[in-house]
């Protein structure tokens, strides 16, 4: 048997597909993540399985549809007895290690919205029985002791948990507790009342008084280069998932990547007009603008405008900017100590923010390419080659490839695709794909909780949104920008017609299979 790889599994948190230099930015500097690309293949197309961070997160390790594994929206944590790849690399032999944000577990205190009438509900609660599990491994008050919390039994495959929580002055965890123990003031620091001066008027722009190297970022880059170099002399392979909580906002870099990037520097190339006609979310959204609403949460889409975006893709740049850095660093690790020429370095995101797009910010229920389309970067010592590829690749298509590539077999009932050939340079691979969305709570003027249905394909998004008459079709080979809604396009209609027909076949085709029948009846 050929010798297994090791695997740098690289992530960050709501990160655009064209937020990288070698994607084409303008502005954006990343050489680090640039190199990766030099030495692999750079997915140009890759979709997420969903555009918000846990579901798409559980896709990732699961390799299957948050409708199928159970995480379907922010709140919800992935069921305990749920198999991911990582569990497949442990038993074929690897060290596992995940460093930094997992979220695969409610990581904050809020209680979620009361969406059900108590009234309506009886002494049994929910469809299923509780399983036991208090899903409290990535709760804050895990972390509240000055001891470091220790793991007992692997987390989703996991033997080496180092986490972080949260974003931005709110990030804790293992981190916390470290950062307890460096004698900063950690109420000071942590205190928004206490932010630097600065000028932004960028909702969430927040100039953070936590200097670079006390910074998450920098937390993770060297647990991560601890971790590296403690697996060198390891005849066993390892994987390790290092995942960085930025650029999700609060917009924040820390020290001089505050400052690194000029926000004149950067354009708006879509303003809220360039849509020729919005879809009713689009028009609540701007008219609680206009009238000076707050958003319902942290978390929910709002209009900003031209100079607040421009703030804000300034500051997302030097997030990104100092991730690039501490991918450099580990990259150097890897060459320092003999791990470099037998190490797979993938580098992806959770999904994307339309950061402008629109004058939209951050992402929901509006599935437009800047939240759907990801960077993914697979970088191989096999290959040692750059190549683009124009695949309709997907989230759920990590898991089956990282098996194959470790030389293991998969477990029955992942929906992803092996990309070895597409790896190999073939952009054949699947000609549409399912994104699913659930939210959970009712905003943008959605009576309920958005549910929400887009299918891709080269040509086409359409879009059903539950419960309503409208949705969207985008001619996507003439309109990439997704700028003019074709839905009630009478030129359209067969194609809108063949297209919903697919979407029914493509969830029809998502159904679970797993697990399987043990008797003929």
């Amino acid at each position: 048997m050929a010798r297994q790889p090791n695997f740098l599994f690289l992530i960050t948190d709501q990160q655009r597909k064209d937020y990288l230099g070698v994607n084409g930015h303008k502005v954006l500097k990343t050489p680090h993540l640039d190199t990766l690309a030099a030495r692999g293949t750079n997915f140009q197309r890759f979709q997420v399985a969903s555009p918000i961070c846990m579901p798409n997160r559980a896709s990732l390790l699961t390799g299957r549809l948050p409708s199928t594994h159970g995480l379907r929206h922010n709140g919800n944590p992935l069921p305990g007895n749920t198999v991911t790849f990582v569990d497949v690399l442990r038993e074929g032999g690897y060290r596992t290690a995940a460093i930094g944000k997992s979220h695969l577990q409610p990581f904050t205190p809020v209680p979620a919205y009361e969406r059900v009438n108590p009234d309506t509900i009886g002494p049994i609660k929910e469809a299923r029985w509780p399983d036991g599990n208090p899903y409290d491994l990535e709760r804050p008050e895990t972390y509240e002791g000055d001891k470091r919390f220790e793991f007992t039994e692997p987390f989703y495959g996991f033997e080496h948990v180092d986490m972080v929580l949260n974003h931005g002055h709110l990030a804790g965890g293992h981190y916390l507790q470290w950062l307890r123990k460096t004698g900063v003031d950690i109420d000071f620091i942590r205190d928004r009342n206490n932010e630097l001066p600065h000028d932004y008027t960028c909702p969430q722009a927040y100039r953070t008084p936590i200097p670079e190297e006390l910074y998450h970022t920098s937390y993770i880059r060297d647990r991560a280069i601890d971790y590296l170099n403690t697996q060198q002399s390891s005849e066993a392979p390892f994987f390790a998932f290092v995942s960085f909580p930025d650029p999700h906002h609060p917009f924040n870099p820390p020290g001089k990547y505050w400052e690194l990037y000029d926000p004149d520097s950067f354009e708006v190339p879509l303003p809220f007009e360039a849509h020729q006609n919005p879809i009713p979310p689009m028009q609540k959204v701007l008219e609680l603008y206009k009238q000076g609403a707050t958003p319902a949460t942290p978390q929910t889409v709002f209009i900003a405008e031209q100079r607040q975006v421009q703030e804000a893709m300034a500051l997302t740049c030097g997030m990104i900017s100092m991730i690039d850095d501490a991918v450099g660093e580990l990259i150097q690790t890897l060459k320092n100590n003999g791990q470099y020429d037998n190490t797979v370095i993938v580098f992806t995101s959770d999904h994307g923010d339309y950061l402008g797009d629109f004058n939209l910010m951050l992402k929901g229920a509006l599935p437009f390419k800047s939240i759907t389309n990801v960077p993914f970067i697979w970088s191989d010592p096999e290959t040692q080659q750059a190549r683009q590829s124009n695949a309709l690749a997907s989230t759920l298509d990590i898991a089956p490839s990282i098996i194959t590539r470790a030389g293991l077999k998969p477990f029955w009932g992942i929906q992803g695709m092996d990309l070895s050939g597409c790896l190999q340079g073939s952009d054949e691979l699947r000609d549409a794909c399912l994104i699913e969305y659930h939210d959970g709570l009712a905003r943008l003027g959605f009576e309920e909780p958005a549910i929400v249905r887009s299918l891709m394909t080269d040509d086409f998004r359409l879009t059903l949104y539950k419960g309503q008459p409208w949705g969207e079709l985008y001619d996507l080979l003439n309109d990439p920008d997704e700028t003019y809604n074709r839905w009630e396009d009478p030129d359209f209609a067969n194609v809108k017609a063949k297209l919903i027909t697919r979407l029914a076949h493509e969830m029809m085709d998502s159904m679970d299979r797993s697990p399987r029948a043990t008797y003929m009846a």
